[in-house]
Formats: C-alpha cells, sequence, structure tokens
C-alpha cells in the first residue's frame, strides 16, 4: 500500500451488542462513531480493512469552504471550525492548519463563476476574497503564468490524511467506543422492516440503529438489501513529491493544471484536477443515465474508461452473498487501484512549467483511490424510507475529507433521532428516484 497511515489498535472486547453500529472507519465513520460516544452512545465502528485505509487516507489533505456547492456550504464551514477544534479536544495532531487556500486562474468563464459563487456565499455568511490580476500575481509570485485573477480563502485550511481518521477513532475509543478494524460487515439483521444488528465476520451485533459510512462499497452493501445509491466509483490518481522547497505561505493552490497541498513532512501532495478513470462494471452501467448532468457539466472529457477486474470483483460489481460466508467485502480488504503515470507525470509537468524554483522535483510515491461520486456531488446524509433505524452517509464525491467532521455530527443526530443542526433536504437519498430533476453540479 502506497500511503502511510497512523495504526490504530483494535479494541480488546468484541461487543455483542450496542445502541448504534458504524460501518467504515474513514473520516465520516470515525466522526460519527466520535461525536456518539460524546453522547454516551454506545456504539461499534467496524473496517474490513484498516482505519484511513482508503479514500480517507488517499486524498488531497484539503479542509475547504471555498467553491463548495452551495447546499454543501453550511456543512463545510461548522466541520471548519470543528477540524480548529479537534487537536486539542482530542490531544492529537491531526496536522490540520490553517493557512489559507488560494486559487488563480487564466479563464475569464471560470473567473466569473468563481466571482458568482462567492456573491452568494456571503449571503450565507461566508467570506473570501476576489483576486485582481495584480493581486493574484502576487500572491502566486514566482509563478511563470500571467494571471486572470483569483479567489482566497484565509479561513481555509488543510490537514494530514494520515493522521486524521486514525486520531478520531482514537478519540471515540477513548470515549468507549468499540473499534475493530479486519471485520467486514457482511449485512444488516433485520426484522419487520426494523434494523436489529449487523452481521460481521465475527458474527452478530445487536443495534436498533446502524450508520452506513462504507463510501464507495456503500452502494454494493445496500443493493443486497434492496436499496439504490446511484454512484460512480471513480479511480482519483494523486502523488508524494519528494521534499522541496516551500515556495508557497498557503496551505493548498489551485493553479493551471495542477492543485498541490504543502505537506508537513517537508514535500507536497500533487493532483490534476478532475481527472480520473470510470471502470466500467455493472453499477456504473446501471446507474449511467444519472450522471448525464454531471459528465455534460464536468467531467466527461476528462475521465477515461477501463475494463478491468471491477467488471465481475469489488466495489461496482454485481452478485450477491449469504451472511455467514465469506463477502465481498473480505475478498478485497483494502481497495489499491493502480495509479495514472500519466497524470502523475502531467501534474510534475504542469507544477514546474508554472514554478521553475522547483525544478528537478521528484515522485517519491504516487497512488489511487476510489472516490464515491454522486449524481451532483453532493452527499447523501439520510435516514432510509425502507429500513427503519439505516442512516446512509456516503457519495461524498472527494468532499468527505473536508466535510468529515460535520458529516459525522449529522449522521449521529439522524441515527438517534436528535433534530439535525444543518438543513438536510439537498442531502436526501430519494432526490434520485422521486423524479426530482438531477441538478446539473455548481462547483467540483
Amino acid at each position: 500500500m502506497p500511503i502511510v497511515v497512523q495504526p490504530v489498535q483494535n479494541s480488546a472486547d468484541f461487543p455483542k451488542q450496542v445502541d448504534v453500529v458504524v460501518i467504515g472507519a474513514g473520516i465520516v465513520g470515525t466522526s460519527t462513531a466520535y461525536e456518539l460516544a460524546r453522547k454516551k452512545v454506545s456504539v461499534a465502528l467496524i473496517e474490513k480493512g484498516i482505519v484511513a485505509g482508503e479514500q480517507s487516507g488517499r486524498n488531497w489533505g484539503w479542509v475547504r469552504q471555498q467553491n463548495r456547492d452551495l447546499h454543501e456550504l453550511p456543512l463545510a464551514m461548522y466541520s471548519l471550525k470543528r477540524w480548529g477544534e479537534l487537536n486539542a479536544e482530542l490531544g492529537a495532531d491531526l496536522g490540520f492548519r490553517r493557512a489559507g487556500i488560494l486559487y488563480a486562474t487564466k479563464d475569464p468563464g471560470e473567473l466569473a463563476r468563481w466571482e458568482k459563487w462567492s456573491q452568494q456565499a456571503r449571503l450565507m455568511g461566508f467570506h473570501n476574497e476576489s483576486l485582481t490580476a495584480a493581486q493574484a500575481q502576487e500572491r502566486m509570485k514566482g509563478s511563470t503564468n500571467t494571471w486572470l485573477g483569483g479567489i482566497w480563502s484565509p479561513t481555509d485550511g488543510c490537514a494530514e490524511p494520515g493522521l486524521a481518521a486514525p486520531a478520531i477513532a482514537e478519540g471515540a475509543k477513548a470515549l468507549g467506543a468499540f473499534v475493530h478494524q479486519n471485520c467486514a460487515a457482511r449485512g444488516l439483521d433485520i426484522a419487520n422492516g426494523e434494523v436489529k444488528g449487523v452481521w460481521t465476520e465475527r458474527g452478530l451485533i445487536r443495534a436498533c440503529a446502524v450508520v452506513l459510512a462504507g463510501g464507495a462499497w456503500s452502494s454494493r452493501f445496500l443493493r443486497r438489501h434492496g436499496i439504490d445509491l446511484p454512484v460512480a466509483n471513480i479511480d482519483g490518481t494523486a502523488l508524494r513529491t519528494t521534499p522541496a522547497p516551500d515556495i508557497f505561505d498557503v496551505s493548498c493552490v489551485f493553479g493551471a493544471g495542477y492543485a498541490l497541498r504543502r505537506r508537513i513532512d517537508g514535500s507536497y501532495t500533487i493532483a490534476v484536477p478532475g481527472h480520473g478513470v470510470i471502470n466500467l462494471a455493472p453499477q456504473g452501467l446501471r446507474y449511467a443515465t444519472k450522471f448525464r448532468e454531471l459528465m455534460r457539466a464536468k467531467i466527461g472529457k476528462k475521465m477515461t474508461y477501463r475494463v478491468n477486474s471491477m467488471l465481475w470483483n469489488g466495489p461496482d460489481a454485481w452478485g450477491s452473498w449469504d451472511f455467514d460466508a465469506i463477502s465481498p467485502f473480505e475478498k478485497i480488504r483494502i481497495m489499491d487501484p493502480v495509479p495514472q503515470k500519466d497524470l502523475v507525470d502531467q501534474a510534475i509537468r504542469n507544477l514546474v512549467s508554472d514554478f521553475p524554483a522547483l525544478k528537478g522535483i521528484g515522485v517519491a510515491e504516487s497512488w489511487a483511490g476510489l472516490i464515491d461520486t454522486s449524481p451532483d456531488l453532493v452527499p447523501v446524509v439520510d435516514t432510509s424510507d425502507k429500513i427503519r433505524g439505516l442512516t446512509i452517509a456516503t457519495g461524498f464525491s472527494g468532499h468527505g475529507f473536508a466535510l468529515g467532521p460535520g458529516a459525522g455530527r449529522l449522521a449521529s443526530e439522524l441515527a438517534t433521532n436528535e433534530t439535525p443542526f444543518v438543513e438536510t433536504q439537498a442531502y436526501r437519498l430519494s432526490r434520485f428516484s422521486d423524479g426530482s430533476a438531477i441538478r446539473r453540479p455548481d462547483m467540483m
């Protein structure tokens, strides 16, 4: 596995009964378990692989409010606040730094979209700065590009994916949560349309509520129970550079064909924004029509398509299984896709072309991760209308790392029948099946 995440020790005891079982120990699942444990709700957090082994340990590490879909903005604003509190609250280093996020562009259409978004966001209480060409040039000092303008959010920041979810999981455990890795959830125990527990590879855990935060695996898990969750699992490639000069005084930069974050180890995480691979498999074909607007608006020309083993194995495959036999989630403990070498080379080339001071920078490692992408790029955080006691928190479309703390609070409130702290209408699962028009996504 090309990524490194802080190890988490399993709990000594395996529970037979809890109030809530959380399935999936990425940033959303660990945050949900932590928020439940803070309320003194008994909770078991179970993970088929290791904490943050998939996308929560493979993302860019950006923690931003700027350029979010406006439906996500309240969740992003709250999450940013929580990110600022968690280091002290947990007594652990999540690598969170609030040094601002900068977007610069040469495209007048892109600049106009950013400015329109900023005007709407200000009405919701978020304030960033629009940059003139001269201001963008000053912010991007050392760049060979001639920038038309940009936007700057001094309150945004970044964190370390290899540290964050593990620290939150340990925090949940310290408050009494059970944490068990290499323990796949095979399915739900249901009676009279109501959750009674979770069948795991180690046996049944009884519970009256379940939160599914399984990322790219959520849709396949739900299909076993007759619930449709339209997602496209997209392979996204990123890389870590060799140690390099610190030429930016900000957390993250979005430039011409690259997005980067300064890491605490003196290197950079870099990616080519919006590019990836869609694996042709039954799940994707089943939900393809739901993604028409997304492909037209955003990413169709930036995607490549391939057929590989995911056609018959993995989160996008079809087929059922018995709860007393090995499930698909045990066959692949950690999904570790092959990164696209052309995107790795392109990311380095684009960055060095723009900033000659980084000439000679190398690739220390590269990786890919499956991004569970919804048709409108807005997550599903909702209770099931088919199975009482089931809450679904998935489809974060590459935004889950930043939104994790807020999504965890929201999922914990839904699981315990509390009044949600944000409006949830935009996050409902039924928007993809009740005849509502699927919105063309506003922002990436």
